[in-house]
């Protein structure tokens, strides 16, 4: 199981946008005028888009001084993100029970850079549930379906057994993480509390929409319905 972050789990635009703005003057010594919209992209797209709207010419050591400053002026704020964020409705429970099912690893595929997702969790407490360092992150310069498949790999080497598609779940809010979910040929559970309506989410081919996570028995019957116990543990 794969979970997106952003509008998924949590919500923390606020604190994210601010770390941005610290981050391009760290980087540029210029104040941040405007910031490239996140639409489900990973921070290395979007952190070359932001250089580019604003002005700046880049060059191959902008991306990794520009992750280490975003990693920095995030964790100067992590006092912030439960103040000025939020857990989606019903992730906490969502998490733990999905945690319930035979078989299952979870984990995260998101845009967000590996330290900054660390952090986003951690402040709603729903790291316990998440293996990170079989996640992908958004520093990995990977299309987000090549990073799933990146992930399978992770998990493979250190659990031992097989992941790929057929045992596979992506749970995401963005109609860019149902089209990875399907060019990775893994299955897709879209949640409408992002940016995308349930309509754009059917459209992009999620094989299960829901409006939200509150109904923790919807997802455990998606998730046990799109895989069985056999593809969850085969080796």
């Amino acid at each position: 199981m794969l979970w997106n972050i952003d509008l998924t789990l949590v919500d923390v635009a606020i604190v994210t946008r601010d770390a941005y703005a610290d981050a391009f003057r760290q980087v540029t010594g210029r104040p941040l005028v405007k910031l490239a919209p996140a639409k489900g992209r990973p921070d290395s797209e979007i952190i070359f888009e932001t250089l580019a709207i604003n002005g700046i010419v880049t060059g191959d050591e902008h991306l990794p001084r520009f992750i280490d400053a975003l990693a920095g002026a995030f964790a100067t704020k992590r006092r912030r993100i439960d103040k000025d964020g939020r857990a989606m409705p019903g992730a906490k429970e969502a998490l733990k029970a999905v945690s319930r099912i035979d078989g299952v690893v979870q984990s995260v595929l998101t845009g967000t850079i590996k330290n900054n997702a660390m952090l986003k969790l951690r402040a709603f407490g729903l790291e316990r549930y998440v293996d990170f360092e079989v996640g992908g992150y958004g520093e990995e310069v990977y299309p987000k379906a090549s990073l799933l498949q990146v992930t399978q790999g992770r998990v493979r080497q250190m659990y031992g057994f097989r992941c790929d598609g057929s045992n596979t779940v992506l749970i995401g809010d963005s109609a860019r993480d149902v089209q990875a979910a399907r060019i990775a040929g893994a299955s897709m559970i879209a949640v409408a509390s992002g940016h995308s309506t349930t309509a754009e989410l059917h459209e992009a081919g999620a094989d299960v929409v829901l409006q939200d996570l509150t109904e923790t028995s919807d997802l455990v019957a998606a998730v046990t319905h799109l895989t069985s116990p056999m593809d969850r543990t085969a080796g």
